[in-house]
């Protein structure tokens, strides 16, 4: 594999608190969050992180009709992923570009959705959509994105739980240096909240938020957490070699330093503080630096009682030593996005490079003793005294799996 510098040199995503980086960032420094409280089938009312974006800007109505909501949040993403990287679609290669999407899972939506349809017909089949196959394949919001925008690289998606968004840029990475293609869409993906199945199943394993304010239900770190909140949204970044976007004059976000990925091969919903340690040394050491070199940590903490106790155990072995590095989280503003989570975060936090503020964790009322880490940011931001020149982005998913990923502030030579 080759050794070429990866960037990142376009954002394009949705979230519950703004479409939009700027937008985002806006609301994440100024403390406001966005849960709603939705109907979800045979539940009720629960807090869910919803996204507002228009479907029809890049797309037909009917191709809307035919395609998922994960789809359209991708395409809407890829484009302006593109256009805030500075290019013109129609002049590029588009052999030459590939699509790489994680996600957590795919197709529950319409599958439940065409059950419950026919289930108001006697189940009678000849009422199945004809559409439900390509809606449900699990490449489909990366396929979405190659038929609207017309790209005939590679595209797929990467099944890593809620470690998916970090797991999509390692992909994007790869592929780049492998040389298959000169430019990656790679990010995260998540239609979660339209799927009743994701809700009960957090409900069954005690899992699932609730608070009577929904904007205060996901609150990691907090003494009296008490689940996730479910939210859809998607961020896609566009990544170049660093030769091709320093010809072309772009704006760099920042450079990928170091990435890595192991499995804890313990339990299919527990985590594993040990095993999330060693992912993150490992991503250190593939990135040649030492804990003292990162400025901010954003940790993947769902705002469960157990999860965020082994994720700070993990993060306290590392970085508990270094004077220097920040830690904060984002999901108590936009709650849990699934396989956009790990995209969506680290997006939030590049804006540190140049205005060395670091957003705090939200919600926290009374601090969890076994949460308690060094230059945890919580309540209100804090201005990073020497700035923020790495961030070290965790993310973490189901069955295991366990990711890290570290971007640096990018110096022009």
């Amino acid at each position: 594999m080759r050794s070429d510098r990866i960037v990142i040199t376009g954002i394009g995503l949705t979230s519950p608190i703004g479409n939009g980086l700027a937008e985002m960032r806006d609301n994440l420094l100024g403390m406001r969050s966005n849960i709603q409280q939705i109907d979800i089938r045979y539940m009720g009312k629960v807090p869910a992180g919803v996204c507002e974006f228009d479907e029809k800007q890049y797309m037909s109505r009917r191709h809307l009709r035919v395609c998922t909501r994960a789809g359209s949040i991708s395409v809407y993403c890829a484009h302006e992923a593109i256009a805030d990287a500075g290019l013109i679609l129609d002049q590029l290669p588009k052999d030459r570009i590939g699509v790489y999407l994680g996600i957590t899972e795919h197709g529950n939506v319409e599958t439940e959705n065409e059950v419950f349809a026919i289930s108001q017909y006697d189940y009678d089949v000849r009422y199945w959509t004809h559409h439900h196959n390509p809606r449900t394949v699990a490449n489909n919001p990366a396929g979405e994105v190659t038929i609207n925008m017309g790209i005939t690289g590679p595209h797929y998606t990467i099944g890593a739980a809620c470690a998916a968004g970090n797991a999509g840029l390692i992909q994007g990475l790869q592929m780049l240096r492998l040389g298959e293609v000169d430019m990656a869409l790679a990010g995260g993906v998540s239609e979660s909240i339209r799927s009743f199945g994701i809700f009960a199943g957090f409900k069954s394993q005690g899992a699932l938020a609730d608070h009577v304010d929904p904007n205060k239900a996901s609150r990691p770190f907090d003494k009296d957490r008490n689940g996730i909140v479910v939210s859809e949204g998607g961020c896609i970044f566009v990544l170049e070699r660093l030769d091709s976007a320093l010809a072309r004059g772009a704006r760099i976000y920042g450079e990928i330093a170091g990435y890595a990925m192991n499995s804890d091969a313990k339990d299919h919903v527990l985590p594993d503080a040990n095993q999330q340690m060693l992912c993150m040394r490992k991503c250190l050491a593939n990135a040649g630096m030492r804990a003292e070199d990162i400025d901010l940590v954003n940790t993947h903490a769902t705002s469960t009682p157990a999860g965020d106790v082994q994720e700070c155990q993990a993060v306290r072995s590392v970085f508990g030593s270094s004077d220097r590095t920040y830690i904060n989280n984002t999901k108590s503003y936009i709650g849990h996005a699934m396989g956009a989570a790990g995209a969506l975060e680290l997006a939030g936090n590049l804006p540190s490079f140049e205005d060395g503020m670091i957003h705090p964790s939200i919600n926290v009322d009374h601090l969890d003793p076994e949460c308690e880490l060094p230059r945890l940011i919580i309540n209100r931001p804090e201005k990073a005294n020497e700035g923020v020149r790495t961030i070290f982005n965790n993310s973490f998913g189901m069955l295991g799996i366990n990711s890290a990923l570290i971007v640096k502030k990018f110096d022009k030579p």
